[in-house]
């Protein structure tokens, strides 16, 4: 019973931490370069142009809208794709053994997620657009094994080209 009791008072010890850890608001080294990565500055427009537009641009990338509050200025979309590719999963198989094979990253799905925020600029009104991909994997029992942020700087790029020349056909109403 004394056992019990100490083994008891030993998980409550261990199972309760004072305060918040040190770093747990610290900003990564990398924030900054990440948010320059992430955002774009638009000029001119309406908050619900610039939203169709976004829209617009992630459509075109395959995307289908999930949520969509225009009033907050938020948008959410994704696409699934498959995770691995034939030849690996045979080359596996043959490593591994057939077991190997099957618990391979089986699909996953991307997510962009675009918020859209009034900044008073210089030039009249203006907003900004900032964009995150994500990926979540799921192997073939269908549990997720990948839960990650997509940094690629081209993929940034190419979206927020392609939503450059969508604000500007949107604000010249073409």
């Amino acid at each position: 019973m004394r056992l019990l009791s100490l083994c008891c008072l030993a998980f409550l010890v261990v199972g309760c931490q004072t305060g918040i850890p040190e770093d747990a608001l610290a900003l990564k080294p990398d924030s900054l370069e990440r948010r320059q990565r992430e955002s774009r500055r638009f000029t001119g427009g309406k908050e619900a142009d610039i939203l169709a537009a976004c829209s617009g641009v992630g459509q075109d990338m395959g995307f289908t809208i999930d949520e969509s509050e225009t009033k907050l200025g938020v948008l959410v979309a994704s696409k699934t794709r498959e995770a691995s590719d034939a030849g690996s999963r045979f080359a596996m198989a043959l490593l591994f053994g057939g077991n190997a094979a099957n618990s391979m990253d089986k699909s996953q799905k991307i997510r962009l997620c675009i918020i859209v925020k009034p900044v008073a600029g210089k030039e009249g009104q203006e907003w900004v657009v900032r964009a995150t991909f994500q990926r979540m994997v799921w192997n073939s029992y269908g549990q997720l094994t990948r839960l990650e942020g997509l940094s690629e700087p081209e993929l940034y790029q190419q979206f927020f080209e392609k939503l450059s020349k969508s604000v500007f056909l949107e604000a010249q109403k073409i």
